[in-house]
């Protein structure tokens, strides 16, 4: 198994040049499912089914004074998966990462510690049938 990680676009001022989750930030009055659909669809130009949600933190974001949520939600794309076009203005590329090559993405701002990194390994633990500890 593998996920999707977009790398940031080198422009971005929040985490330039880092590879994250795909997703983003919900309207106003969005329904999250939707918000996250509509975000993929923005970015990637591609439709997903969206599952369960299996991981949340937050964190903050000092160059826009903001402190968000992030809520992981177990996903698929519908459509063939060579039709992933990156919005320039997101993202410059992307890659497919397994559990065993999660090292291979870190970088000095995101490492094994990282609440994203941390989620990311709890999915493929999931994923893989692990009962993880509650406490």
């Amino acid at each position: 198994m593998k996920v999707l990680l977009p790398k940031r676009a080198d422009t971005k001022k929040f985490l330039p040049g880092v590879y994250e989750l795909p997703g983003g930030h919900i309207d106003f009055g969005e329904d999250i499912v939707a918000g996250l659909r509509r975000e993929i669809l923005e970015e990637f130009g591609m439709h997903i089914r969206v599952g369960d949600p299996f991981a949340a933190f937050t964190y903050t974001n000092e160059a826009k004074g903001s402190h968000s949520i992030e809520v992981i939600y177990f996903a698929q794309f519908t459509e063939p998966l060579e039709r992933i076009r990156v919005n320039p203005e997101d993202h410059s590329t992307f890659t497919w990462v397994s559990d065993a090559e999660l090292s291979t993405i870190y970088s000095a701002n995101k490492r094994g510690e990282d609440p994203e990194m941390k989620a990311l390994a709890r999915g493929f633990a999931l994923l893989h049938g692990e009962r993880l500890d509650l406490g």
